[in-house]
Formats: C-alpha cells, sequence, structure tokens
C-alpha cells in the first residue's frame, strides 16, 4: 500500500464529465435555446429587438430545430440609416417577418454540414451557399464569420451582411 502525504483525496474531476466541443471551435450552450443564446452572444442586439418586434420568439425559443443566418450588429449597421428603426415600426411588422424568416432554415446544420447549393429558407425564397475552403462559407453574399453557436433547439451562424430574400 502506497502512503499518500497528507491523505490527499483523488481528484474529482472525471474527464467523461466533459462536454466535447462542437465542430467550429465554438463552445456548446446547448443549455439555451436559439433566442436565449442571441441575446447572451451580444453581438446580436438589433437581431433579438427585430425578434421580438416582429413576434418570433415563441417560434425560435421552442422544440423545432432551426439554422439562423444571423446577422450581427455590424451587419444591420450597413443598412440605409432609417432602414432598421423604419422595419421595427409596428406597420412593417408583415416585411421585417419576411426578412427575418428568411434568414432562417428548419433543422440543424452544422457548418461541417453545409455544401454549395440552394437551401430554402422559413421564408419561402431559396438562400445560395457557397462552400469554398479558400473564402470559407457564403450565404447569398453574406460571409459567414462565426459559425456552429449551438442553442437546445439549433444553430446559429453569425453572417456580416443582412440577405434580402428575393421579392423584397
Amino acid at each position: 500500500m502506497v502512503n499518500v502525504p497528507g491523505n490527499e483525496k483523488p481528484p474529482t474531476d472525471k474527464p467523461t464529465q466533459t462536454k466535447p466541443k462542437p465542430a467550429g471551435g465554438s463552445s456548446s450552450t446547448s443549455s439555451k435555446n436559439l433566442v436565449a443564446l442571441a441575446e447572451a452572444d451580444g453581438s446580436f442586439t438589433t437581431l433579438t429587438k427585430a425578434l421580438k418586434a416582429a413576434g418570433l420568439t415563441g417560434i425560435l425559443e421552442g422544440k423545432d430545430n432551426y439554422t439562423i443566418f444571423a446577422p450581427t450588429d455590424a451587419a444591420f449597421a450597413k443598412l440605409p440609416q432609417d432602414a432598421v428603426r423604419d422595419l421595427l415600426k409596428p406597420e412593417n411588422k408583415e416585411v421585417l417577418v419576411k426578412l427575418l424568416t428568411y434568414h432562417v432554415v428548419k433543422g440543424q446544420v452544422l457548418s461541417t454540414d453545409l455544401k454549395s447549393g440552394e437551401v430554402k429558407s422559413v421564408e419561402g425564397g431559396a438562400i445560395n451557399v457557397k462552400v469554398d475552403p479558400a473564402t470559407g462559407v457564403t450565404v447569398n453574399e453574406a460571409k459567414v464569420v462565426k459559425a456552429d453557436i449551438r442553442g437546445s433547439n439549433g444553430v446559429i451562424h453569425a453572417i456580416d451582411q443582412v440577405i434580402l430574400p428575393p421579392d423584397l
């Protein structure tokens, strides 16, 4: 029998208790739904404000899995000065819903699952995804700047531009 000085207890950290990191190097926050995840991130304040104004938070807080190509605050800042303010007005709710649901795809699609081609948005329009090993992933003309922000009901991919449905 080995005499352990001071009768120290064995370490309580067990490797089996750590969560594996998802692809893309982001940390797992699987306990938060997509809306809570966006709110906690800090770079999606305009998006979360818009989701609330459009009445879409209930859907994105639910059990169904979604993938959001989420414009960052910097992406919204690229829009004309009054565009966001006008979109958030109650009389423009229909346009806002159309714009926001165009950024959402049914199901959880991680960056490792993305392939070049078209995907159908919740809004109904097609989003053109381009996967290029040299330049990264783009959706329409927006570049994915942070991928695989995982939530309990889907995943967020941060993009650097607001993408517009073809008929808007």
